[in-house]
Order: structure tokens, then C-alpha cells, then sequence
């Protein structure tokens, strides 16, 4: 056997092993390349739709707690004003009611003095009247409204019935006497009128 025959197999066979080596790594790749991805599949029109319908419910939410956050925040605001005005408004509150009893002595003071004919306690009784006067329109300044329901109809929300007399000559359910007069500040009752109402004989 000589050389060369000794040497042609191993040469023959190494370039049939390059090519076996080429052609499995070439399967490898198409194999690779023609493998699905799994993770990467085309969304449905049905999962579109409810991923849609999902958003719209969510930005719906959203803007229904804006809107509810938006109606608070005006409700406070409104709130905080009308107490501002009220606050304004009926400051005088406590304060007439604190001034009420001095007209109160004003007005028995001209009373008791209604019959006495004395100069002296005429002169007395016009300056108490005019006092009574000033003190009555400087509270009228101020929203301090007198209630003297004479001849009225009875209003419970403004007037206090102490007793009920049978009277032919007026209605029934009328005031017939006012035993102490009434205030309101501004439209809102500060004392009620304490009145004797009528009723049928």
C-alpha cells in the first residue's frame, strides 16, 4: 500500500465532514427561523373591543368623581358665602335682643305717665317719647323692624298668644291686645309679639 492510497481516505473524508457540519447547522437556523413565537400572537377583534369598552368605562368613572369633586367644591363655596352673609347680616342679632327691655321700660315709662295731667311730668313724658322715638328709628337703620299686630290676624311664626277672649266685635283669631310688641332683624324674628287674641263669644 503506498502513500498515496493511505492518505486519499483521510482527505476525502474530512470535507464530507465540513459538509455534514454546514448542512446541520443550516437546518438549525431555518428550523429557528420558521419556529412560531408564541408570545407575539396577533390580538383578536373581540379582545379590542373589550379592552375599548373597559378604557371608556374607566375614563366614565373619571370623569363622573371630577364632576362630583367639582358640584362639592361649589356646594362649599356656596355654603361658606351664605354664612358670610348671614354672619353680616344678623350680627346685630344678639345685640337688639340685649336693647329690647330698655324700650320695653321706655314704653311702661309713657304708660304710667299717660294720665297724669303735672307739668312737669308732661315735660318729662315728650322727652321719654322722644327718646322712645330716636331709639326705635336707629334700630330701624339697622334692619330692627317693630311688630305691633293690633288688628292683625294672629301669626303663630311671629306672635305669642297668652290667652284668648271672647270678643263680638272683632273676628275670631284676631289680636286684640299687644301686651308686648315684637322685633324681627332683617326679616328674621328676633322676640314675638305677645299678644291676647279674639275668639268667637
Amino acid at each position: 500500500m503506498s502513500n498515496e492510497e493511505a492518505t486519499r481516505p483521510q482527505d476525502e473524508e474530512q470535507p464530507q465532514q465540513e459538509g455534514v457540519e454546514q448542512a446541520s447547522v443550516e437546518q438549525a437556523t431555518e428550523a429557528q427561523q420558521t419556529e412560531p413565537v408564541e408570545n407575539l400572537e396577533a390580538p383578536t377583534v373581540e379582545s379590542l373591543m373589550e379592552e375599548v369598552a373597559a378604557l371608556q368605562a374607566k375614563v366614565t368613572d373619571q370623569s363622573d368623581s371630577v364632576m362630583r369633586a367639582q358640584a362639592e367644591v361649589q356646594n362649599i363655596r356656596r355654603r361658606a358665602e351664605r354664612d358670610v352673609e348671614n354672619a353680616h347680616k344678623f350680627a346685630l342679632d344678639k345685640f337688639s335682643s340685649d336693647l329690647l327691655p330698655v324700650i320695653d321700660s321706655l314704653e311702661r315709662a309713657l304708660e304710667a305717665a299717660e294720665n297724669l295731667e303735672n307739668e312737669a311730668v308732661k315735660a318729662m313724658r315728650d322727652g321719654v317719647e322722644l327718646t322712645l322715638k330716636m331709639f326705635v328709628d336707629t334700630l330701624g337703620k339697622h334692619g330692627i323692624e317693630q311688630l305691633n299686630p293690633m288688628g292683625e290676624p294672629f301669626n303663630p311664626e311671629f306672635h305669642q298668644a297668652m290667652s284668648m277672649v271672647p270678643n263680638p266685635d272683632m273676628e275670631p283669631n284676631s289680636v286684640m291686645a299687644v301686651m308686648q310688641k315684637g322685633y324681627v332683624l332683617k326679616g328674621r324674628l328676633v322676640r314675638p309679639a305677645m299678644v291676647v287674641v279674639s275668639k268667637a263669644p
